[in-house]
């Protein structure tokens, strides 16, 4: 059994025709968190206090298929930022899903950031998980000119961290026709870390990253699945309960003024996975949102309502503008 130890920065990708992004232009992002097509609506899982390890395979390719239709309606994004696509794992029976979204995104460039790679998840005893080869995929409908994979810092004990993820977050640079750069950051940070210690760091160590970038006259846009409520969230849905079994919020006070938290508090994007979904009653939560930088100007962002048919996540849409001046 290996330990996965990736770089602290990994390039992935280079281009020397990358595309140029325009001042003032409407562009669109999706953040979703699938759940390797294996969380769908009926499922618990043993992680999350549920008692099953995988759906079946014909489950597995319902959500794969239900996935790849919602996506393929909505093909004229610019930019995809999805987590927990699974390129070969036992969960969800070898299925490469980036090569099955990609089927469908023709044109787009994909850039993987492998997050967890174990040839063997031994747990539950009974039924082990086995291997698991899975990361975030960005698709962008414009050429990046650089994409990088950074890892997060911190991460579980010995033993426990041979068999969980090692966090992530890619970035895409774009060049923007006033002389600054375009990021299009996709992460998923940290889960089931007691009193949110590490969410706590990799938030730390992705602000410093992003206040550089900013001064240095670049936009910055960030989206995926955080693990934890954006500052001071309430909900504004009534019609199921909220969760706050560990219960995180971002601290109110990480960005400087000016940066923007944006989310749909209308509609929940994740629920919890103890057992099968049952609106009303299975607990939910608002942890995939987006964050952008003061020079950005955010038209809107919306949280669609699937009743979590496919996915224990929701995705998130966002349009948005690059402001004249940097």
């Amino acid at each position: 059994m290996t330990d996965y130890k990736p770089a602290k920065i990994t390039k992935v990708q280079q281009s020397e025709s990358a595309d140029t992004l325009m001042v003032l232009q409407p562009y669109s992002a999706m953040i979703w968190n699938i759940g390797y097509c294996g969380l769908d609506r009926n499922m618990d899982f043993f992680y999350d206090g549920g008692q099953k390890v995988r759906p079946t395979k014909e489950i597995v390719m319902e959500n794969l298929s239900g996935i790849k239709h919602f996506i393929a309606r909505h093909d004229t994004f610019d930019f995809f930022l999805f987590q927990e696509l699974d390129i070969q794992s036992k969960r969800s029976y070898k299925t490469n899903q980036m090569l099955e979204f990609k089927s469908i995104l023709t044109g787009y460039i994909p850039t993987f950031g492998k997050n967890y790679d174990v040839d063997f998840v031994p747990v539950p005893l009974a039924n082990p998980m086995g291997n698991v080869l899975s990361g975030i995929v960005t698709y962008t409908a414009e050429k990046p000119a650089l994409s990088f994979r950074y890892s997060y810092p911190g991460n579980f004990s010995w033993p426990t961290r041979l068999f969980m993820l090692d966090r992530c977050f890619m970035i895409n640079r774009f060049p923007v026709n006033n002389g600054g750069e375009f990021l299009l950051i996709n992460t998923h940070n940290s889960a089931f870390d007691d009193g949110g210690f590490l969410r706590k760091m990799q938030v730390e160590y992705l602000k410093e990253i992003l206040i550089q970038e900013y001064e240095a006259g670049n936009y910055v846009v960030v989206g995926g699945d955080w693990n934890q409520c954006p500052p001071d969230f309430m909900p504004l849905y009534n019609d199921q309960p909220f969760d706050t079994t560990d219960l995180i919020f971002i601290p109110h006070d990480l960005m400087p003024e000016g940066w923007q938290w944006k989310f749909d508090a209308a509609v929940p994007t994740n629920r919890r996975v103890s057992s099968a979904y049952e609106k009303g009653k299975t607990l939910t939560t608002v942890i995939d949102f987006f964050l952008f930088s003061p020079n950005i100007i955010v038209d809107s962002v919306k949280t669609i309502d699937l009743g979590f048919m496919h996915a224990d996540h929701h995705p998130v849409f966002a349009n948005f503008r690059l402001k004249m001046n940097k």
